[in-house]
């Protein structure tokens, strides 16, 4: 006997040479191949008849040996192989390409499955290279895998029929027997045998959801287990204290939404256990100002504060914006980055160290081991969408020992609620769902490439009056790869320059130029200097130039939901109407159409969800999530909700699952730990 843990290679016709083979998919275990779950089925309970078989689609037909051909021998390495099939009423010849075996095994008179495509006329009907099936009754639904070459899906089946039936500890169920009876859920082994051989479509839908609620059931108690080890920290105490002074910085009123996001956040930096919260909101709807409140406490209360950003452009923002903004205050603000020169670098590290700077702005280079801080008690991450959990967690260990900072992470990635307490389970969510006043909504509109002309006359009005505006391109450059069509930064900038906008200052930017050039470059278009920036999605996260009303967004077809909501809340900053225009030949695209038709973008979330279908949206691995291997979190929202309850329950009488009974979600949870961790 066997159990999930044997080597693969130990599988009756596996052996080292396929066992390599399986390690290309991520299986080196009994148990990893019943967890590589079919991709799709072959319907077998309906064939079709030759006759009513649809032209070029994959189907089945059940049909008799006729005659079987010689061998045809067409060039060196390649023979052909004719076998004639019959259904009773119409005939199909069947192609074979150096199947010399499988030919030879198929009987005249007998009756087999064929699966593949149909081509040919009426009469005359003709199937190449199909897969071919015992005719079996019980054959209801085929399994078909994610392969590799060397593997096909019969070969990975006969394994899993035999690791079904050898994996003794199969009948340890890893889910406890109150979930499943909570939660009508079927046990796991009856689970593993129907994804991989389901005998109808009830049986199969049973198990996925057994399993995916498994998978997300996982997922919640680790994220549980991380927001409670994480709670074990002392914190860096601080104390509440008159905030007055912090909003009399600037001449605006704040909305119910950042007061409420401020207040969560000060009554957790008071608290003995560390914050752990995101802060969420959509493009424009003022994170930034609830994470200088959040900086200005900690300064008072005598802490340092470290704001990670992705890039930076956006680093040398909130510098620029948080240097004004506390200027007088005795607050003093540093910027760190990778491009900085060794002196300036080693000036703010100094600082740092020393405790002379009150807060640092900085990129990934915050992240190295020369970076100390004299007594760092917050950690703030914008964009958390491009972090992971293991970078914020690095950055939080640099505060003195015994002390962990408060965390706070920003995400203008709208994400419906439910979901953001699985992506960021280990987090407090705040979200800011109310826009400042005067900002006013961005009007957008889908055009085709011929009405391009008429919306450059559009953008040359506006830089007439005095304001700015962004072309954005999917490409940085033409190359001998880029597909046709498409339009590329560089080639864009110079033809715009040249046929249309030759009286105007154009400016280009993209990823691959130099940190410096590409600082230059804003400062330009941020002063006025520059009146049309032709870039690319490198302005997408977080840049703020009021004065830049239009964007014209070149192939929009090319970008996702989210993304162009995203680029398009680049304009409409400085409370002056504000135009989007997407070009695209996709006039009927349903994801450019909903895009026109609204600035909320957690309702374009929704739809780019739906649209999209489940998979990997959001990016699990830049999370430091495990990846899920069944449980498409965006098609099963309802099960998100069950599964977390049902986590919430079990940590609530046995946080750290110590029980003997839970010795298996211990085990589980701990490899998911482990992901989480790297």
């Amino acid at each position: 006997m066997a159990t999930l843990s044997t080597n693969i290679q130990y599988l009756k016709g596996v052996g080292e040479k396929r066992a390599r083979l399986y390690a290309r998919l991520g299986i080196a275990t009994i148990g990893d191949l019943l967890e590589h779950y079919p991709r799709d089925y072959i319907d077998f309970s309906h064939p079709s008849s030759i006759t009513s078989a649809p032209y070029d689609e994959p189907c089945a037909i059940r049909a008799r040996v006729a005659a079987k051909s010689a061998e045809q021998r067409i060039r060196k390495g390649l023979s052909l192989f004719k076998v004639l099939v019959t259904d009773g009423r119409n005939d199909l010849m069947i192609t074979f390409f150096n199947a010399k075996y499988a030919v030879a095994s198929l009987k005249e008179e007998e009756t087999y499955l064929f699966y593949g495509r149909v081509s040919g006329r009426i009469g005359r009907r003709e199937m190449a290279s199909p897969l071919v099936f015992p005719d079996d009754p019980a054959l209801a639904l085929s399994p078909v895998y994610p392969l590799t070459e060397g593997l096909s899906s019969k070969m990975i089946a006969a394994n899993v029929r035999q690791a079904l039936v050898l994996a003794e500890d199969l009948d340890q169920d890893l889910l406890p027997a109150t979930v499943r009876e909570e939660n009508n859920l079927c046990r796991r082994r009856e689970a593993l045998e129907a994804i991989h051989f389901p005998p109808n479509e009830k049986a199969l839908a049973r198990a996925r959801r057994r399993l995916m609620f498994e998978e997300l059931f996982h997922l919640n108690l680790a994220l549980g287990q991380v927001k409670r080890a994480s709670q074990k920290e002392a914190a860096a105490p601080m104390e509440s204290g008159d905030m007055g002074g912090f909003f009399s910085l600037f001449p605006f009123d704040l909305t119910g939404a950042q007061q409420r996001a401020i207040d969560d956040c000060l009554k957790d930096l008071c608290r003995t256990v560390p914050m752990n919260r995101l802060l969420q909101g959509d493009v424009g709807s003022g994170k930034t100002m609830v994470a200088a409140a959040c900086a200005y406490f900690a300064a008072r209360n005598g802490y340092q504060t470290a704001m990670m950003a992705p890039t930076e452009i956006l680093a040398v923002q909130h510098y620029q914006t948080w240097s004004k903004l506390f200027a007088g205050t005795g607050i003093s603000v540093g910027l760190l980055t990778s491009s900085m020169g060794a002196n300036a670098k080693r000036q703010i590290k100094e600082q740092l160290a020393g405790g002379q700077l009150s807060i640092v702005v900085g990129t990934h280079a915050l992240l190295q081991d020369s970076v100390a801080f004299s007594r760092l008690g917050l950690a703030i991450t914008d964009e958390q969408h491009r972090f992971g959990v293991s970078q914020r967690m690095a950055l939080a260990q640099k505060a003195e020992k015994g002390r962990y900072p408060h965390v706070l992470v920003m995400s203008a990635t709208p994400i419906p609620r439910t979901l953001a307490f699985i992506i960021y389970g280990d987090l407090d969510l705040s979200i800011l769902d109310e826009m400042p006043k005067g900002r006013l909504p961005v009007k957008t509109y889908l055009i085709d490439p011929p009405k391009r002309e008429r919306a450059y006359g559009f953008i040359r009005k506006h830089l007439d009056a005095g304001e700015q505006a962004y072309v954005v391109c999917p490409l940085v450059e033409q190359g001998e790869n880029s597909p046709e069509g498409l339009e590329s930064a560089v080639e864009e900038s110079e033809r715009l320059a040249r046929d249309f906008f030759s009286g105007y200052k154009v400016g280009m930017l993209h990823g691959r130029m130099k940190a410096a050039e590409k600082e230059q470059i804003m400062k330009d278009f941020q002063s006025g200097e520059l009146q049309l920036l032709v870039s690319t999605t490198v302005i997408e996260v977080g840049v703020d130039v009021p004065n830049a009303t239009v964007m014209l967004i070149q192939n929009a077809e090319r970008f996702g939901l989210s993304q162009l909501h995203q680029l398009r809340g680049r304009v409409g900053r400085g409370g002056t109407e504000s135009f989007c225009i997407l070009v695209s030949a996709q006039m009927d695209s349903p994801r450019l159409r909903a895009i026109c038709q609204t600035n909320d973008g957690f309702r374009i979330a929704e739809e780019d969800l739906k649209l999209r279908g489940p998979g990997d949206f959001f990016g699990l691995r830049q999370h430091g999530l495990p990846m899920m291997k069944i449980a498409g979190l965006l098609e099963n929202m309802t099960l998100v909700d069950q599964t977390r309850a049902a986590a919430l329950s079990i940590l609530k009488t046995d946080p750290d699952l110590l029980l003997p009974e839970h010795a298996e979600l211990r085990k589980r949870t701990g490899q998911m730990l482990e992901t989480v961790n790297a």
